[in-house]
């Protein structure tokens, strides 16, 4: 998870109006990325195809919840965000989102917002 939601993990006071999914772009887990989304109540995800996240930056899934599904977050690869991405437990599932470094790789950015949150993020990394 990157965006909005990984600022709150990290304890930043925000909003945000969708889910940002870094995700492996390969089709057979776009597969299971779109089986996990199918609950989803207006079931959008089904009109993804399998290679889309491989052939665009950005696949919005707008369901009653709107996510957005990337293979790569303003450059950054998924598997570099992976790699050392912190893990928080939500109902008993353990989510992985994106560390402080490498939100601040993917928040680098011109939009005010991701200033925002980039100013945030430093801060943090200074405190730590």
């Amino acid at each position: 998870m990157v965006g909005g939601f990984a600022m709150i993990l990290h304890g930043c006071a925000r909003g945000t109006m969708d889910l940002d999914l870094l995700i492996d772009p390969a089709p057979e887990n776009v597969r299971r990325v779109k089986a996990a989304l199918s609950v989803l109540p207006d079931n959008a995800v089904a009109e993804v195809e399998d290679t889309d996240v491989e052939r665009y930056a950005v696949v919005r899934v707008a369901d009653e919840v709107v996510v957005d599904l990337m293979g790569k977050a303003a450059g950054v690869p998924f598997e570099e965000v992976s790699r050392a991405a912190p893990r928080r437990e939500i109902d008993g599932i353990s989510i992985p989102y994106a560390g402080v470094e490498e939100l601040i790789r993917t928040k680098n950015t011109v939009r005010p917002k991701d200033q925002h949150d980039l100013l945030f993020l430093r801060r943090k990394l200074r405190a730590c």
